[in-house]
């Protein structure tokens, strides 16, 4: 049986990686759990990953999977069961023939590449199309086009964005505070970062200690998109 706290920071855990497809970093954990410090919130990891919930993976700085939810959390009773969601569609009347394969159609859809994006200091902003990526359509969320961007640095880290990656962004003007965006700074120059609105001042958060988090008026900042995926070669 879980704690609150440790309920808790699951759901919390269960909701980033559903909304953004990245798991939220440790002061964000630690600023919803309520807090004063991140030692709690690695002794919750611990007691999470100790039970079997989550799994921490390697080679990526502070990345968490969940493995598995406890039946409470999916509207039944306290026990220690993971519902996975399932797909459903046609199912043929009649088996397969003997011997023969099965293959799951996954459908997918091309987008245009369209440079690369700065997770650290800002670069020149982006408005060629340098080549195209496949992408699952399970990673198109909502209505609006999408485009992907080759990330370059490290100040995305602890939110699972490595330098290397290609991400997948929903075009949008607008963005709530938490949001991981495409923001245009000045009209020239491009950077990943979490979205922070206070007042008449737009906060561009890094998720890497050694960057700074750069404060700028509002209409100082444009924001180009919003983070709906990630896609990683190895």
């Amino acid at each position: 049986m879980l704690t609150k706290k440790q309920r808790d920071l699951l759901e919390f855990i269960q909701t980033r990686l559903n909304r953004d497809g990245v798991p939220p970093s440790f002061d964000e954990m630690k600023e919803a759990l309520d807090l004063r410090s991140k030692s709690g919130i690695h002794r919750l990891i611990t007691a999470l990953e100790e039970r079997g919930f989550i799994r921490r993976l390697a080679h990526r700085a502070r990345a968490i999977e969940i493995v598995k939810l406890p039946d409470a959390m999916n509207g039944k009773s306290d026990g220690g069961g993971f519902t996975p969601r399932v797909i459903k569609g046609d199912r043929p009347d009649t088996p397969p023939p003997a011997g023969a394969m099965d293959v799951q159609v996954i459908e997918a859809m091309e987008l245009p590449v369209m440079g690369r994006i700065a997770a650290g200091v800002p670069i020149e902003a982006i408005s060629h199309i340098s080549h195209t990526v496949t992408v699952p359509n399970a990673m198109i969320s909502g209505r609006g086009e999408h485009y992907a961007l080759e990330v370059r640095g490290d100040s995305m880290i602890e939110a699972g964005i490595n330098d290397g990656d290609v991400v997948v962004i929903r075009e949008t003007s607008v963005a709530e505070n938490g949001d991981i965006v495409v923001a245009l700074v000045e009209d020239q120059e491009a950077t990943l970062k979490r979205f922070s609105r206070r007042g008449s001042t737009i906060s561009l958060e890094a998720a890497n200690p050694a960057y700074e988090t750069r404060v700028y008026p509002d209409h100082m900042v444009k924001v180009q998109g919003r983070l709906v995926g990630l896609i990683r070669t190895y």
